[in-house]
């Protein structure tokens, strides 16, 4: 039994035509596209990739110029080359943009797909990870608009890219949120994320390249800078002192102790003072050191730290103890007179992100008799007796006095109402000294060596020990003494 099929209709037949004609038309559209992929090649092919680990097997030397964006940068023809991380990117369609940052300078690239860039380079720049240190090679560019980088009014056009380390995926937290205060002076950003500072510092690596760490750091090495400078145009020699010696070096429980070979035991030096003093002793006339110093203190505080960085002062005097205490006044003002003048742009840095009031100082530095102290204190309504110990509350008006039975020829300076430094005049003579020692229950056996520099003979003199951090910390007015410690140490904190 045959089926007879009945003939198509015109309709069915003009459908039946217009499906093939339009699948013959994409066969052919797709047909073209092959052909256009081998007609038109990667045009970046080999400026583009992950190179190779740098081993220094070759010194290649390159014709393009490198570019440091700390340099003031102009629009130029030359062909140039950036060494830098991506610091953040966005890509849409056939260009991406990508902020490169040096330490804390920061210019705006652009990969463009056109005749001498191809749209695969393009889209290896949007896919690079977060932090990866590149090579940008191009021409620098002027603006339509000033952008947001430190340079706003150029930008490079990128049309090589290499990867030289590429940065993990995920990143332990995001430099942009630890560059928010967290202090909710911007209500527009009230809602973003702020990083705490317990991630910051387990992530201190990460965290210490934001352009307000890179600006803290290079404070403080401008504060070491300026505090040798001064004290070497006035004669003083620069000494290296102990941190591993056979007794407290101040005393009392606040020390750390460790085994030294054998049975001996060993304490880290809680500061430099003894060896300053043996300095004087020999002659030395003036001493300073800068150095790490060790306090076993369990204080959980926003100014305590268990190791920090100690500038030392030791100096023989003429008449009174004064002599030594002014100078250390006139060279702190050397120093912030300085930083305003060398250091402006690192302290605008700091000031943007955390929006503290200007350092106030006065020339010469005021100098208050404790008595007189007391005195304005009992003036304002406090009740305090003239040998009485500072409270807390009364510390940040007139800093902190080491109790003693009776007034000493001893003195505290203070930053925004908080000590930085304690000083005083130095017992010379090793009777006294004994006495002293006794009476503060020190085994003198243990300073034996330390005493007997004083019985051939020594001039009167004094000196300071300082704190590094802290000095910064309120020079800057920051609320915590570990934003100004490159690795801090606390109670709670042994790494990284």
């Amino acid at each position: 039994m045959t089926e007879i099929q009945e003939p198509l209709s015109k309709s069915a037949q003009k459908k039946l035509l217009k499906q093939k004609l339009k699948e013959e038309k994409k066969a052919k559209k797709k047909e073209n596209l092959k052909s256009e992929i081998v007609i038109k090649p990667d045009v970046s092919k080999g400026k583009y990739g992950f190179s190779p680990l740098v081993t220094s097997q070759f010194n290649e030397k390159r014709s393009e110029k490198l570019l440091s964006l700390a340099d003031d940068i102009e629009e130029s023809t030359d062909r140039i080359r950036l060494i830098a991380r991506v610091f953040n990117s966005r890509g849409s369609g056939k260009q991406c943009f990508i902020v490169a940052r040096q330490q804390m300078y920061t210019i705006q690239c652009l990969a463009m797909a056109s005749k001498i860039v191809s749209t695969d380079l393009v889209k290896f720049v949007a896919a690079i990870n977060l932090e990866s240190i590149v090579e940008f090679i191009g021409f620098i560019r002027k603006t339509p608009t000033p952008v947001k980088c430190t340079q706003a009014n150029v930008e490079l056009h990128i049309d090589e890219i290499w990867v030289l380390n590429s940065s993990n995926p995920v990143l332990p937290l995001q430099l942009s949120d630890a560059m928010r205060s967290g202090l909710n002076t911007d209500k527009n950003n009230s809602d973003l994320p702020v990083v705490n500072q317990d991630t910051r510092l387990d992530n201190r690596v990460i965290d210490l390249r934001t352009p307000t760490n890179q600006a803290l750091f290079r404070l403080i090495a401008h504060i070491c800078k300026l505090f040798r400078e001064y004290l070497d145009e006035n004669d003083f020699i620069e000494i290296h002192t102990p941190k591993l010696i056979s007794a407290a070096s101040e005393g009392g429980a606040n020390v750390f102790k460790l085994k030294y070979f054998k049975n001996d035991n060993a304490f880290l030096a809680q500061s430099p003072q003894l060896y300053k003093q043996m300095a004087i002793a020999a002659d030395f006339e003036k001493v300073y050191t800068i150095g790490p110093v060790f306090r076993a203190e369990d204080s959980n505080t926003h100014r305590h730290l268990t190791e920090y960085i100690g500038m030392d002062i030791e100096m023989t005097f003429q008449v009174h103890y004064h002599e030594v205490m002014h100078f250390i006044g006139r060279m702190f003002e050397y120093i912030f007179v300085s930083l305003e003048s060398r250091c402006s742009k690192y302290l605008n840095i700091v000031k943007e992100q955390y929006n503290v009031q200007k350092f106030e100082f006065i020339t010469p530095t005021l100098v208050l008799q404790f008595p007189a102290a007391i005195k304005m204190l009992q003036e304002t309504g406090v009740e305090i007796g003239l040998l009485d110990d500072l409270s807390t509350t009364n510390e940040k008006l007139l800093g902190a006095l080491v109790k003693k039975q009776r007034y000493s020829n001893s003195y505290d300076m203070f930053m925004r109402g908080e000590e930085i430094l304690s000083g005083a005049q130095r017992i010379h003579d090793p009777e006294m000294l004994k006495m002293r020692a006794e009476h503060h229950q020190i085994d003198v056996t243990t300073l034996k060596q330390y005493i007997e520099s004083f019985m051939y003979g020594v001039k009167p003199h004094a000196g300071c020990g300082i704190g590094m951090e802290r000095v910064l910390m309120l020079y800057m007015g920051l609320d915590n003494i570990r934003k100004t410690s490159l690795f801090p140490r606390d109670p709670k904190r042994l790494t990284p």
